[in-house]
């Protein structure tokens, strides 16, 4: 809670965590390509800034002969709520709907963000509004169904059933019925089959949530999630390079709604997409003076949150690691993005603290990586020394001698102030001298 709010706290859950939203739209398109058993057609058309409103009726002709719904699809949900969903409309009040609030700021709960992209689907008349999820817990995985969905689910929440499923159990081996209590007994079949169907391709494409408030049935007596939302699991991204495209194209991982990114944390987004290691950074305070260059996701979360346990996250500047044995190449480049942030607008009468810290390492070469740290050492060394920055180094794992010898020596010939250390010295033991390095007068910084 010392850690100033910078929305830096949406970008680490996107960054950091392996359950990514997408859009409905893409939700949508994945349901339809991989469910069987049933026969869904969904229309829909996602609308961004590049859309060309005026040629929508040429791309598809059908938005011109429906009624329409349109809505923003953008990660947050309470549309309704909140006055952003157009229901049964024509072709031109949806364009002019679109246009009014195409990036328009509006403010859900307390996060402020700009709408940039809408859903628009044909308007399904109905009665019935159905509630299902379906999530992935450690234990087991969990389908919950209520006959009340919609806008009241949650004033309604006692009438939600749940059914547990072991992680090997097969979906056709288990009786759904006990969810469907309060259904009409001639809907019981068709939503049996599609709770069926959704659970395999929830397990199929590694789903971590798929959410559907509400659904329902349109006129031909097929479901229609009237909204939906999914996660996906990040981690078996390898598995389905091919299954989770939608329209020809990768899926789409949006950033958070109201997040913000800088430039330099884009750049080393797309560096860690074309990697085979992990290349994370997050910037939570610009003008910090405490800054982390951290090896391993964990080692990350411990100097983060010592810094802030010791009444220092306030000085934090940023959040990231590098790990999974990066090449030097691209460890230089990640280096050279953080010591550029990290001597931005520095005050030499302010001193500034670099961690580059670790545990000891299991497979990555240490030596080789901090190459790499010691190349970009070499191009922001006079930025180093105007931002009186000294840099406090924890390390182990192969190579770790070399590795620490080489980063001493570097920083001696380049006269940038540095303070080595290897597995002997806890991991944490750094951070407290960078915090009374940053606590020192100027004349005693040497």
């Amino acid at each position: 809670d010392r850690v100033p709010d910078h929305g830096c706290f949406l970008r680490l859950s996107f960054i950091f965590m392996p359950r990514r939203k997408i859009r409905e739209y893409a939700a949508k398109h994945l349901l339809q390509k991989h469910i069987r058993d049933l026969d869904l057609r969904f229309r829909n058309v996602q609308v961004s800034p590049s859309t060309d409103l005026l040629k929508l009726k040429d791309d598809h002709l059908w938005l011109a002969h429906e009624r329409l719904v349109v809505k923003p699809d953008m990660l947050f949900g309470k549309r309704g709520k909140n006055n952003l969903v157009l229901l049964d409309g024509t072709l031109p009040s949806a364009i002019s709907f679109i246009q009014e609030r195409m990036h328009q700021e509006v403010a859900i709960g307390n996060t402020l963000g700009e709408v940039t992209h809408f859903i628009i689907e044909p308007y399904v008349p109905h009665k019935e509004e159905y509630y299902l999820s379906i999530i992935c817990k450690r234990d087991e995985n969990t389908i919950s169904f209520s006959p009340c969905g919609g806008m009241e689910v949650e004033e309604n929440w006692d009438r939600v059933r749940h059914l547990g499923i072991g992680v090997d159990t097969n979906i056709d081996d288990l009786d759904v019925s006990p969810l469907l209590v309060g259904v009409s007994h001639e809907h019981v079949p068709v939503l049996s089959t599609f709770i069926r169907a959704c659970y395999r391709v929830f397990v199929e494409l590694d789903i971590h949530l798929l959410e559907m408030n509400p659904f329902t049935l349109d006129q031909s007596g097929q479901p229609f999630p009237l909204d939906m939302r999914c996660e996906l699991d990040d981690c078996a991204s390898f598995l389905h390079v091919e299954d989770w495209k939608v329209n020809g194209h990768d899926v789409e991982f949006p950033y958070p709604f109201g997040s913000k990114l800088h430039p330099e944390e884009r750049l080393i987004h797309e560096l860690d997409e074309k990697t085979g290691a992990s290349l994370k950074l997050t910037i939570l305070n610009p003008k910090g003076r405490i800054w982390a260059m951290v090896a391993g996701g964990g080692a990350s979360v411990i100097y983060a949150d010592t810094v802030a346990d010791l009444g220092y996250g306030h000085e934090l500047g940023n959040y990231g690691e590098y790990s999974g044995d990066p090449t030097q190449d691209d460890t230089f480049k990640y280096a050279c993005t953080l010591l550029g942030l990290a001597t931005r607008e520095a005050d030499h009468a302010k001193p500034r603290a670099l961690l580059v810290g670790g545990g000891i390492a299991n497979f990555t070469d240490v030596a080789a990586t901090f190459n790499g740290i010691i190349r970009a050492l070499k191009v922001y060394a006079g930025a180093l020394q105007e931002a009186n920055m000294k840099i406090f180094v924890r390390r182990g794992g192969p190579n770790y001698q070399s590795g620490l010898k080489n980063m001493r020596d570097a920083c001696r010939d380049l006269e940038v102030p540095v303070a080595v250390y290897g597995p002997e010295t806890s991991m944490t033991g750094i951070v407290q001298e960078a915090i009374a390095w940053i606590e020192k007068a100027p004349s005693t910084c040497a």
